[in-house]
């Protein structure tokens, strides 16, 4: 295989990101987004119009390419993002409202004129 003379590049996090906002962050790390079909339509024209979220992206973040290579992502509309993760339960909350009510361990009594504050 033939040495490339393109610079090295490393590959940024967009998962999570919506898609024009990802496309962007790819852009100025030097990194171009793409349609993990080869034989698909572009990536840009899967996700327009309306508003898509990158949920998985090939290589990982952090990965070093050479410029322009392409990053494969996976993208849904909004609203339609499934989640694995587990819902974790909540701390129930104190059962007395006594942490709700600071003390006051010194306060200025602004109703007394000013020669007689202490």
């Amino acid at each position: 295989m033939a040495e490339r003379f393109a610079d090295r590049v490393t590959v940024p996090d967009v998962v999570g990101l919506p898609f024009h906002v990802g496309r962007d962050v790819a852009n100025d790390a030097g990194v171009t987004l793409a349609n993990p079909d080869t034989d698909g339509p572009p990536i840009a024209g899967l996700a327009w119009p309306g508003l898509y979220y990158i949920t998985s992206q090939s290589p990982p973040p952090g990965t070093t390419l050479y410029r322009w290579d392409s990053v494969t992502v996976q993208i849904v509309p909004y609203g339609e993002a499934d989640s694995s993760a587990l819902a974790l339960p909540h701390d129930v909350p104190p059962a007395d409202n006594a942490h709700a009510h600071p003390q006051r361990d010194a306060y200025i009594d602004l109703t007394e004129p000013d020669d007689q504050r202490h």
